[in-house]
């Protein structure tokens, strides 16, 4: 999912909301918090550990952080939403590592880094460090926001050196396979000019993801994503030992599966040249990867019809975990947007409900479902960077509570291994 234009979102009852919010939030503004002690993040099975125990996931998405963290005018945001999350007790924030070529670029051109960009992210996961909350970094997009496989296309073919203009030789041109190896291997060896750490040496960092959302609809057979799947993750294993490495996927079961036809929303899922559980099996991934958008894959259902199905995707691929796959599944994006036809705010917290408590009952029952991620939050003040995901989720108490109830519901399951103080003292008031 990528932002698209800004929609301004009502404050309702934000009044009589302050005080409470103020006894939650009232230290934004101060300096960092000791520094959070923590080692990496593992898998057991189906399971993430930490620190012996079972590590559940309640996080969110912000992909904006580092491109927010390069002006000294937006960079206060990156503090205000990454304390945000830990006093919410959020423990994975999912944000961009890229961005190819375009405004604040990260890589200008190929092998070409913007250092100020660069420092921008070293900033956030300095910042995340200082809050407690691990990072999963997603290395490029498959869409064209902030650059994506098209702009490594447009690269190879300026040089005169690509084998096609299509945007799916992003992952068959043995060129930009270099391009995009170069760029991995640049990101996982930096040495962070904050804290000194080397990114691959970082525990801050809870994973790395290979591509958001990865489709090659050139090739439905699935044989040349797999291909770039099994050597990109080499190629990134070979260099990072410490860290966890996901693909990125939507979801979808390839042509070959079964669940095709029964699982899938429609056919055309099946032709967009991934598959979940072969995409997912590469030895090097450590965890599968799930969206979930019913709002965009159905457009005649009603909102009912879409929370049953919500309900059977996941469960779908919970047991994909445990029985196929042997790995966690994590959904890495979920959201319900608010240009849907009769749109009520309520819909998107019976939405999130509906996720929560199936990632809840899988941990209750020790099954794969390792957590969800949120899509998407941001703070006051940039609803000229809103989608129609976006949520400040303080502003609406029935959110508020929903996220925090999730994080205190798993922490009492072990889904936090030794609880920040803040989130114990969060959680011994809804007792």
């Amino acid at each position: 999912m990528v932002a698209g234009n800004g929609l301004y979102y009502p404050i309702l009852g934000f009044g009589s909301f302050v005080a409470f919010i103020y006894l939650s939030f009232g230290d934004f503004i101060l300096s960092y918090h000791k520094e959070a002690k923590f080692g990496f993040v593992g898998r057991n099975g189906t399971h993430f550990v930490l620190d012996g125990g079972a590590f559940y996931i309640n996080g969110w998405n912000s992909y904006w952080l580092m491109d927010h963290a390069v002006d000294e005018y937006s960079r206060p945001r990156i503090r205000a939403m990454l304390k945000a999350g830990a006093n919410m007790g959020l423990t994975v924030c999912r944000t961009w590592a890229f961005n190819d070529g375009a405004y604040n670029s990260l890589q200008i051109s190929p092998g070409q880094f913007d250092e100020r960009v660069f420092q921008a992210l070293d900033h956030v996961i300095a910042e995340a460090r200082q809050h407690g909350v691990r990072l999963l970094l997603s290395l490029v997009n498959n869409l064209q926001a902030y650059g994506g496989k098209t702009q490594y296309v447009q690269w190879a073919w300026e040089e005169g050196i690509g084998l096609s203009s299509s945007n799916d030789s992003f992952f068959f041109d043995p060129s930009i396979r270099i391009y995009f190896k170069n760029y991995i291997k640049t990101v996982l060896t930096r040495r962070n000019t904050i804290t000194g750490i080397e990114y691959r040496n970082d525990p801050t960092i809870f994973a790395w993801e290979l591509i958001n959302e990865p489709r090659c609809m050139s090739d439905a057979s699935g044989d040349t994503l797999q291909d770039w799947i099994e050597e990109m993750s080499a190629f990134v294993k070979s260099i990072d030992k410490n860290h966890l490495l996901t693909v990125g996927l939507e979801g979808f079961y390839g042509p070959k599966s079964p669940k095709s036809l029964t699982v899938n929303p429609e056919a055309w899922a099946s032709r967009l040249g991934s598959d979940f559980i072969r995409n997912s099996k590469v030895p090097y991934i450590d965890f599968a990867s799930v969206h979930i958008y019913p709002d965009h894959w159905f457009h005649n259902q009603e909102f009912e019809d879409k929370l049953k199905y919500v309900s059977k995707w996941m469960l779908s691929h919970i047991e994909d975990g445990g029985k196929e796959l042997k790995k966690p599944v994590m959904f890495t994006e979920f959201g319900l947007s608010n240009l849907n036809k009769d749109f009520q705010p309520s819909q998107r917290d019976r939405f999130s409900k509906t996720v929560l408590d199936i990632i809840y009952k899988s941990a209750k029952r020790n099954r794969s479902g390792a957590g969800a991620l949120i899509w998407q939050f941001f703070v006051g003040g940039m609803e000229e960077y809103n989608d129609d995901f976006g949520i400040v989720p303080w502003q609406r108490l029935s959110t508020y509570r929903l996220i925090t109830d999730q994080s205190c519901r798993l922490a009492r399951i072990k889904g936090l291994s030794q609880p920040k103080e803040g989130l114990r003292e969060l959680c011994l008031q809804k007792q």
